[in-house]
């Protein structure tokens, strides 16, 4: 699942950060967040020029899925004249086969990414609602054996793909088998913050901003507190962000001139490095700014 750009992202990721080649699942318990999401990705999908199909929950029409897009400005109208964005169904993607089979579906995605390019576009990206399932009175396992089997459509291919569950109308056991099962977790909406703690290492995705300035320093602080080690240095990773504002670089470079146990290696993109640097970063003596493209 490798573009020109490198490998397939993998982990929980924002939905800012997908690439040619991700294969994301996400679910979601309120129609907002869901809105959001395919909102997000379709406007990413147009500025690098991709194609974008969204196959919206079967039971709203064209128009309610237009409006979940934010789209009565000009830009999403124009791309929707010209064929770049596409509102379409599951069942009109397998037409004429009426029961769904994954072969099927495989083969018409294929087709679909090969036409994006021979249309001019730098990819295919589609967002799919997996209430086509119920739609099309599907088998959940056939469904779950297409999504657990579907690297081939993504491995050297300009293909991304969202697999958005509604986890009011999917059984807990599904949605965890699907969140194993997709190489990349997507967060449940823009401007969440996601944390995941290793030994030495604190991992964060998403926004650091004042909405999420709580949960930022928590993190960093249990981080901070966990680390045992002071011969080796904790890496906080900031590579996951979309955003980081001055209040929590202030934080960060304030808790880890309170910790005096060891070095703590910032790895992030250029952006957040300039704002550390920017707040001082580089007058704290045992900080280290590790950039990192993304």
């Amino acid at each position: 699942m490798a573009d020109a750009a490198g490998s397939a992202s993998v982990g929980t990721i924002p939905v800012q950060h997908l690439r040619a080649g991700d294969h994301a699942f996400v679910s979601y318990a309120d129609d907002d967040a869901g809105r959001d999401v395919v909102s997000a990705f379709a406007w990413a999908g147009l500025v690098k020029r991709e194609k974008v199909m969204v196959f919206a929950d079967p039971h709203m029409d064209d128009e309610q899925v237009w409006a979940r897009l934010d789209a009565p400005g000009a830009v999403l109208g124009s791309a929707r004249a010209h064929g770049q964005l596409v509102l379409s169904s599951m069942r009109a993607l397998i037409h004429p086969q009426d029961a769904f089979t994954s072969r099927r579906q495989w083969e018409r995605i294929t087709q679909e990414t090969d036409l994006a390019l021979a249309e001019g576009y730098t990819g295919l990206r589609t967002y799919i609602d997996m209430h086509w399932v119920g739609e099309l009175g599907a088998d959940v396992e056939v469904m779950m054996q297409r999504e657990s089997h579907a690297g081939h459509l993504f491995t050297d291919r300009p293909y991304t793909e969202i697999c958005a569950y509604d986890s009011r109308w999917f059984a807990p056991d599904v949605l965890m088998a699907m969140h194993e099962a997709h190489p990349c977790r997507l967060l449940p909406r823009p401007g969440a913050l996601h944390v995941e703690q290793a030994e030495g290492m604190v991992q964060l995705a998403g926004e650091a901003d004042l909405a999420t300035r709580e949960q930022f320093l928590g993190a960093v602080r249990d981080g901070l507190r966990r680390h045992a080690d002071p011969g080796q240095p904790l890496t906080v990773d900031l590579t996951g962000l979309v955003f980081l504002g001055v209040a929590c670089a202030v934080d960060l470079l304030r808790l880890v001139l309170d910790h005096p146990h060891g070095p703590v290696r910032v790895n992030c993109p250029p952006t957040p490095a300039r704002i550390l640097r920017g707040v001082g970063a580089d007058q704290v003596p045992h900080m280290v700014i590790s950039e990192v493209g993304r």
